[in-house]
């Protein structure tokens, strides 16, 4: 049997930009997403902390150290400049490395700085 787990997680990630104009995806600045062990195309789940959305898209990864967060074509609908969004991956696995799992997640700042984490 294998189970599906919390693999990585970026709480209370402001929104730093949106571009409907985009192919589609969310940008993540390439030093906060590897610290959770984001990949770039990763899928990923988003919840908008601001309006209850939550969407599914993928991860490219933006400048490192610019604290980028961007919502990019349709799910630039889906969320405003100054939004704060709950990032997650999630993973399969079987039971004895479910057993020892952790997820790696940080709180974000209100400026995408690592509050804990």
């Amino acid at each position: 049997m294998t189970i599906c787990l919390l693999k990585s997680k970026i709480h209370r990630a402001t929104v730093t930009g949106a571009s409907v104009d985009y192919e589609g995806s969310l940008t993540i600045a390439a030093d906060l997403a590897e610290r959770v062990g984001l990949r770039p195309y990763e899928r990923i789940l988003v919840g908008n902390m601001a309006n209850g959305e939550r969407f599914e898209t993928y991860v490219i990864y933006g400048k490192a150290g610019s604290g980028a967060i961007e919502l990019n074509g349709a799910t630039a609908h889906l969320g405003n400049i100054g939004d704060r969004l709950t990032i997650m991956s999630f993973a399969w696995f079987d039971e004895a490395a479910a057993a020892g799992h952790s997820p790696a997640v940080v709180v974000l700042d209100e400026k995408n700085g690592v509050a804990r984490g």
